[in-house]
């Protein structure tokens, strides 16, 4: 499940950075066939690997184990091919621009990503179809066919429900008349706010939707179910429900926990764990998941998901900007105008999606690790001795398919968790310890993510490192076109935007002496004439005379704001007014600035 939170979040930026693009001279029958033949050597070759790994099976006839990490291993690989498969569905067989034939697609965006994640679920029940044989003989199970796909599926809801949620909610407030909340939900602040709201909201009512979702009803009363409460209850533990866990037909031997606030958590346990751990394994693994909640681990992963968000818009802009500059990159589009746009969304989706990878798979995954490691320390100290924690991951990996030695990016294996919990026979103030180390990554996790959300998204740093790479890539131009005029006058609007007036000056004039009637550049550099913060380098008379020009070769209302503010500086706010006027009866848009522009000038300060 934690590996498909990874697929998952990498389909969702693979197709939404792709492009429908223009009118397919392809007919659809022809993409839709490709789809169908591709997905169909796809599930050949999925059918193909886990029959051979049943034959390989033969090697373990006359051993007592028979491990599980081959299962794991070739599930992975599969995974791994089905994003590659849905990669080739959306950029060489456009499926974004085939889907939004369908009524209503192209305007509700739930409905279009239903659409894409149903089609990679699809691929990977075609993993979970042929690989059910092999679950059988590897986990010792008797679950039908049927019952495992379908366990499969339902397990990776939650996975999906928040970025459907917040999809719908996205949907809704576009079509909707809040022209007021759309403006707030276009700027950083309201997209962080809200996102930041949305997902606290839903992980604490979240787990009572897949409470019913999964099918979870109240272990029914017994005398070991009554133990189980009884000392949860001398624990002084709050929860809701102790539930029945029927994933897998309950024959998975796990447990697990959900819920941020007592009221909504349920401690989750299949009826294979109940049957086959006994009374003081089952206290332990219950201790394991109160270790979870005591230290707000759910509550983690929610900072987590907002420090992605924090830094990912820092981030992605500065990538973005620095792929825009690689010459040979935009060499490439220039030279092939022919080249598939999908080729250029691909490129762009890189970044995030590698962001994606690092941020989930290396930061988030060592904290889940460790936490697992102080929910186990914790079980431990809670049973007054590490035994029966230990005795419980042992059968677990035994029982789940001798998965002792099998790591995860968001476990330690069973076998260091176990060799971990070993040691605190002899390291007393191991938990303490495991504590304390715990807090200073966590400190050091905030200090450096949202302390990089700050200074990218607060400060003006990442608009200067945005600018320094446009310059950099504008002046690598310059070199060998000396002359180009239009590359002059970005170079001087960098310079502008980057409050390094005076090069912005000296790059105007160079672009007046090539060339004395570029309108922009005359009417940007009249502005700096009268804006520039050095009150002493002003010339407004000079500004009026290059303003005036850059109007009577083109008559704009931007232009004439510019003549307008020549004016007032130099003291003639009569002909200031007269021009600004004059501006807003031009104005197409933007008429709230050139209105507080004759506010200011009418104004007697």
């Amino acid at each position: 499940m934690f590996n498909n939170i990874i697929y998952f979040l990498v389909i969702i930026l693979i197709y939404n950075f792709s492009f429908p693009g223009n009118v397919r001279e392809d007919p659809f029958f022809i993409n839709l066939l490709m789809i169908v033949f591709t997905w169909a050597i796809y599930a050949y070759y999925c059918r193909f690997c886990f029959e051979r790994l049943i034959r390989q099976l033969q090697n373990f006839q006359f051993q007592k184990e028979i491990p599980g990490a081959p299962y794991h291993n070739l599930v992975f690989r599969l995974s791994i091919l089905a994003i590659l498969l849905f990669v080739l569905d959306v950029y060489v067989f456009h499926l974004k621009y085939w889907l939004h034939f369908i009524p209503f697609v192209s305007h509700l965006t739930i409905l279009e990503n239903l659409i894409a994640i149903a089609l990679f679920v699809f691929y990977l029940s075609t993993i979970w179809f042929f690989a059910h044989p092999a679950y059988l003989i590897f986990f010792s199970s008797n679950i039908s066919k049927d019952s495992f796909v379908k366990s499969n599926v339902r397990l990776n809801f939650p996975i999906l429900f928040p970025y459907l949620a917040l999809t719908l909610i996205n949907d809704l407030v576009i079509i909707g008349p809040w022209e007021g909340l759309k403006k707030w939900l276009d700027g950083y602040s309201g997209q962080f706010i809200f996102f930041t709201l949305f997902i606290l909201i839903l992980m604490v009512f979240m787990p009572l939707l897949i409470k019913y979702f999964w099918g979870c009803t109240p272990l029914k009363s017994s005398e070991k179910i009554q133990e189980l409460q009884s000392f949860l209850k001398e624990k002084g533990f709050r929860y809701s429900e102790l539930l029945s866990w029927p994933i897998f037909e309950g024959r998975m031997i796990t447990a697990g926990i959900m819920g941020i606030v007592p009221r909504y958590r349920y401690i989750l346990v299949t009826d294979s764990l109940l049957e086959r751990l006994s009374i003081e394994e089952l206290k332990a693994v219950l201790a394991h998941e109160m270790g979870h909640a005591k230290y707000r681990h759910l509550l983690f992963y929610v900072i987590f998901f907002i420090g992605y968000m924090f830094i990912s818009f820092g981030v992605i802009d500065i990538f973005y900007v620095y792929l825009a500059t690689q010459p040979g990159l935009t060499d490439l589009f220039n030279q092939n105008e022919g080249l598939p746009s999908d080729l250029l969304y691909l490129i762009m989706a890189m970044p995030i999606l590698v962001m994606v990878l690092i941020y989930f798979r290396y930061i988030m995954g060592f904290f889940m690790r460790h936490f697992e490691r102080q929910a186990d320390l914790y079980s431990a100290v809670v049973m007054n001795s590490p035994i029966p924690t230990i005795s419980s991951l042992e059968k677990i990996a035994f029982l789940g398919g001798k998965i002792r030695e099998l790591p995860s990016w968001h476990h330690f294996s069973i076998k260091q968790r176990v060799d971990y919990l070993w040691r605190t026979l002899k390291e007393k103030d191991l938990a303490r310890r495991h504590n304390r180390f715990l807090i200073r990554s966590f400190g050091i996790y905030l200090v450096a993510v949202f302390g990089l959300g700050v200074v990218l998204n607060l400060t003006p740093l990442k608009e200067h490192l945005k600018f320094g790479l446009i310059e950099e890539a504008i002046q690598k131009r310059i070199r060998n076109d000396p002359k180009n005029i239009d590359l002059l006058i970005q170079l001087a609007m960098i310079y502008h935007e980057l409050d390094r007036i005076a090069e912005a000056k000296v790059t105007y004039e160079e672009v007046l002496e090539l060339d004395p009637e570029r309108a922009v550049a005359l009417n940007n550099l009249a502005w700096l004439l009268v804006t520039d913060p050095d009150e002493e380098s002003r010339d407004p008379k000079r500004a009026i005379v290059l303003a005036e020009k850059a109007v009577a070769i083109e008559k704009s209302a931007g232009f004439m704001d510019t003549l307008a503010e020549a004016y007032y500086i130099d003291g003639n706010r009569e002909k200031a007014i007269e021009i600004i006027q004059e501006a807003i009866g031009l104005a197409k848009e933007n008429k709230d600035y050139f209105l507080k522009q004759l506010k200011r000038f009418r104004s007697l300060n």
